[in-house]
């Protein structure tokens, strides 16, 4: 089970990052079309879909990665509360129920999807530039298997939870806000006083 949970834990990590470039590239494609819309006036016809095309990479290709680094949303309020063997026991009772169920109809619908906008070559139909978005559409089957290589990995993490008492530690954490601000408050309060501890020696 560990070594399947490095595994899923360093290719989710990987896409994530890799495709996080996007926003770079989106970026980019913004300021390019500001350029020429408001200093040339010759906007351009493709940037639109371009855009929707680069939102949707970012957003289904970092399902996983968030997964892996904790990064989602969670109304952990009393679930905080909890010892880690019961945190295990309800992660591993609600996967099954909620999350299985859901990823891998993305992967199995979405590659019916993908495999019908490949087979017609499927074009944008609201852009006038008639862009191809056939693949960009083989990444919703893409986004399904990689959260379900995820989503074993977290069953597995509940697994040993459950046996040892600890959750496994994970490649990269997601820092809560709470916690950042706790962190830089601790940091601030510890530079003024060792401030004033120099100020009283001199």
């Amino acid at each position: 089970m560990g070594s399947f949970i490095k595994f899923a834990d360093t290719l989710s990590t990987s896409m994530g990052k890799a495709f996080s470039w996007c926003i770079v590239i989106l970026m980019g494609g913004t300021v390019y079309e500001v350029v020429m819309a408001y200093a040339f006036n010759k906007p351009t016809l493709w940037n639109f879909d371009f855009s929707m095309q680069m939102y949707g990479a970012i957003l289904m290709m970092s399902g996983a990665y968030c997964l892996a680094t904790e990064a989602h949303v969670r109304g952990d309020v009393i679930y905080r509360l909890f010892k880690q063997r019961t945190q295990a026991w309800i992660d591993l009772v609600l996967y099954f129920i909620f999350f299985f169920p859901g990823v891998i109809a993305l992967a199995f619908y979405g590659y019916e999807y993908a495999a019908m906008a490949w087979k017609i070559k499927e074009t944008s139909w609201s852009s006038p530039a008639q862009i191809q978005i056939y693949m960009v559409k083989s990444m919703i089957p893409c986004a399904g298997i990689l959260l379900i290589i995820q989503g074993v990995s977290e069953v597995f993490r509940s697994l040993i939870c459950i046996k040892t008492g600890e959750w496994p530690r994970r490649m990269v954490v997601a820092e809560e806000t709470e916690e950042m601000l706790m962190r830089t408050s601790q940091d601030e309060f510890g530079d003024n006083n060792k401030k004033e501890s120099k100020e009283n020696v001199i």
